[in-house]
C-alpha cells in the first residue's frame, strides 16, 4: 500500500509510526481483519517522494516492493495507492512484470496537476494490463483529485479489459485541509464501508 502526502510515515526503530493519519496507515487493521496482509513502505532517510513517484527509478522501487511482498507468501499481490500514493501505484502497475501483480487500486486519485509536478497519468496508465479499481469519494473537495475524474482515469487504462470505477459517498472533517487525511480525502469516518467495498473487490480477483 502506497500512501499519499509526501509518502514519509516516519517509521521509527522501535516499530512506532510518528504520521500514522494516512489512509492505509491508520486502517492496517481493517485490512488485517479482512484477511490482508499489508506492506506499507516508508522512505529512505524521511525523503520527500513529491515530483518522484512517476520516475523509472520509483517504478524499480515498486517492483521490488512487489518482489518482496511475494517472498512472504504465496498469494496474489496487489497495489493499492492513496491520494499522491495513485502516481506510484499507477507508475508500478505499469512496469509490472507480467503475472507479478493480480490488480491495482486507486483511492482518491491525484489526477489534476498540483505542486508534486505529477499526476496518475504522467505514469503511464495506458501501460496497465491488469484488473483496476479506481475508488472515489463524491464528498472529496481535494483540489487535485476531483471525484468526477474517475471515468477519465478509467478509461486511460485502455490496455486493461477489467476495469471498474466504485464511487463512495460521505466521510468528516477534522483537518483544515481539504486534502488531508481526515476529511472525506481520507475517507475519515467512513472507513469500515469503503474497505469492505474494496476487499469485495479484491477477493473477487485474488
Amino acid at each position: 500500500m502506497l500512501p499519499g502526502g509526501a509518502g514519509d510515515i516516519g517509521l521509527e526503530h522501535d516499530g512506532r509510526i510518528r504520521h500514522g493519519d494516512n489512509f492505509v496507515v491508520r486502517t492496517l487493521e481493517l485490512w488485517n481483519r479482512r484477511g490482508y496482509a499489508v506492506l506499507i513502505p516508508d522512505t529512505p532517510d524521511h525523503a520527500n517522494l513529491r515530483g518522484h513517484r512517476a520516475s523509472s527509478a520509483y517504478a524499480r522501487v515498486v517492483g521490488g516492493l512487489v518482489a518482496l511482498a511475494h517472498q512472504q507468501g504465496p498469494g496474489p499481490v496487489f497495489l493499492l495507492g492513496t491520494s499522491q500514493g495513485t502516481v506510484a501505484a499507477v507508475n508500478g502497475a505499469a512496469h509490472a512484470p507480467a503475472s507479478s501483480i493480480a490488480g491495482v487500486v486507486l483511492t482518491e486519485s491525484v489526477s489534476v496537476m498540483g505542486g508534486s509536478r505529477e499526476t496518475v497519468f504522467s505514469a503511464s496508465p495506458q501501460d496497465i494490463g491488469v484488473s483496476v479499481l479506481v475508488v472515489a469519494n463524491r464528498d472529496d473537495r481535494c483540489n487535485v483529485a476531483p471525484p468526477t475524474a474517475a471515468r477519465q482515469i478509467a478509461a486511460a487504462m485502455t490496455a486493461s479489459r477489467d476495469v471498474h470505477v466504485l464511487m463512495v459517498a460521505g466521510g468528516a472533517t477534522r483537518s483544515k485541509r481539504e486534502c488531508g487525511s481526515l476529511t472525506p480525502h481520507g475517507y475519515f469516518g467512513i472507513e469500515d464501508q469503503v474497505i469492505n467495498a474494496i476487499c469485495n473487490w479484491l477477493d473477487a480477483h485474488a
